[in-house]
């Protein structure tokens, strides 16, 4: 018997305290040694990087995922996010420290789970906390005393104390005594190379104060920094309001962008311009529209859980009302500037440069450019798009493959629609080869537009 083992019967013979004092301790042991086995539920934009994180800062990581094309994936060495290059999988691999499986049953192997599953809204824009419940299930059925459970996922305010708890305990484990259950958001940046998961700061709350020195303890030992706050529902709240205020700020950018503009002001060069304030000013960019698996929905969780305490988040509401009528501002305008060339938007011939939420990813979760799309589908536009990124499209009722960026293709198309600015594209060039474009991203700026019509929006 190891020696775990053995100090989890020794605690079980003893009163309540003693159990949790022991497990405890032998778990803080585990974990500062880096002797600790962390299992990662959720191998996506999130679970993934975090696997790596932990194997390369030299602790055992088991990764586990319910879609086994991912766990096949990853035994060859592949990557099936665009960001993460292959040879880092082959590289964590081969230190024998990362392993994927879909076998469940594995969990009782691990001293730590960290959750990192999606909370999509429901069509009714309502939390869809479905993931989230069916892991803490499975959890339940092979959770074993001495455990740290750990929830990622975005969400509201008291998910981690009032709906994953009452169900790992379930299991006939307490809690607190058996159990050590924690919240710490994630916070990655897809596809931003100066913050790899490790070198981003981690805000820590436990459900008790020895669950957050637990996890502090996790986190320490593959992250700079930790930040611990007083409760999960604090932690939870951390993130929420990260996002809010991204969310909120981007409509007010996108709000005055419709304000300049019937004033004849650029915004982008009023932003430029007061972005040289060395204090209390920070500059957010406008765009077409939110995206990504953030900032659209998390204002939307903490506005329904709000709706349960009799109070309207007006100032929320708001900034989302103002960025869910981006796309179809964008389509207004481009349906103006047709006008102008007496060309009807019904069937147009209209080129898509980039699909995904933002630069230089593949993701289009809630990608404003799908909402383009479909919007201009929906008018009888002729559509096709070029993304490096995102090489099949199958949203929404859209299916698409990226076609090549060429010469032929840009003067074919009455207008280029520039919706997502990856590097690496001569932008020059795509002006100076297009008939027209409309330019949501800025990606055009500092260009010669000598004999070019370009529109920035």
């Amino acid at each position: 018997m190891s020696v775990r083992n053995r100090n989890i019967v020794k605690a079980q013979k003893k009163d309540c305290c003693g159990v949790t004092d022991i497990l405890k301790q032998d778990l803080a042991r585990r974990l500062q040694s880096r002797q600790a086995v962390v299992g990662v539920i959720g191998l996506g934009y999130v679970g993934l990087p975090l696997c790596i994180a932990i194997a390369e800062s030299g602790s055992r990581v088991i990764g586990l995922d319910i879609d086994p094309t991912k766990i096949v994936r990853l035994a060859k060495g592949e990557s099936y996010i665009k960001h993460i290059p292959a040879d880092k999988i082959r590289n964590t691999n081969d230190t024998t420290r990362f392993m994927a499986t879909s076998d469940f049953s594995r969990l009782k192997e691990v001293d730590a789970i960290l959750i990192c599953v999606p909370t999509p809204l429901t069509s009714h824009f309502e939390p869809d906390l479905s993931f989230v419940v069916s892991t803490g299930e499975t959890v339940a059925k092979h959770l074993r005393a001495g455990q740290l459970i750990v929830l990622e996922s975005t969400t509201f305010p008291g998910t981690t104390s009032q709906v994953l708890r009452p169900i790992l305990e379930k299991s006939g484990l307490k809690n607190g005594v058996d159990f050590f259950l924690a919240f710490s958001p994630e916070r990655e940046d897809p596809g931003n190379p100066d913050f790899s998961t490790s070198q981003i700061p981690k805000v820590v709350g436990g459900d008790d104060p020895n669950a957050r020195a637990l996890a502090v303890a996790l986190y320490e030992g593959f992250i700079a920094k930790t930040i611990p706050v007083s409760s999960t529902a604090t932690a939870e709240a951390v993130k929420i309001t990260e996002n809010i205020f991204r969310a909120v700020n981007i409509a007010l950018v996108n709000e005055l962008k419709v304000i300049y503009r019937k004033m004849g002001i650029d915004i982008w060069e009023v932003i430029d311009a007061a972005k040289t304030k060395p204090f209390g000013f920070m500059p957010f960019l406008p765009g077409p529209g939110l995206g990504g698996h953030c900032i659209p929905k998390d204002p939307e969780y903490l506005a329904w859980k709000l709706k349960s305490l009799n109070y309207r988040t007006r100032f929320i509401e708001l900034a989302t009302e103002i960025n869910s009528n981006m796309p179809t501002y964008v389509v207004d305008r481009l349906n103006s500037l047709l006008n102008e060339a007496r060309k009807p938007v019904k069937g147009s011939k209209l080129f898509l440069i980039g699909m995904a939420y933002k630069r230089n990813v593949g993701d289009v979760r809630d990608s404003p450019a799908i909402d383009i799309a479909t919007l201009l589908s929906h008018r009888g536009a002729q559509i096709s798009y070029h993304d490096p990124y995102v090489p099949i499209l199958k949203e929404a009722g859209l299916e698409m493959r990226s076609v090549e960026l060429t010469e032929e293709v840009l003067r074919a198309s009455d207008c280029t629609i520039i919706l997502t600015d990856h590097s690496g594209l001569n932008w020059q060039w795509i002006a100076d080869s297009s008939r027209l474009v409309l330019d949501t991203r800025n990606a055009t700026r500092g260009i010669d537009r000598t004999g070019s019509r370009v529109v920035v929006l």
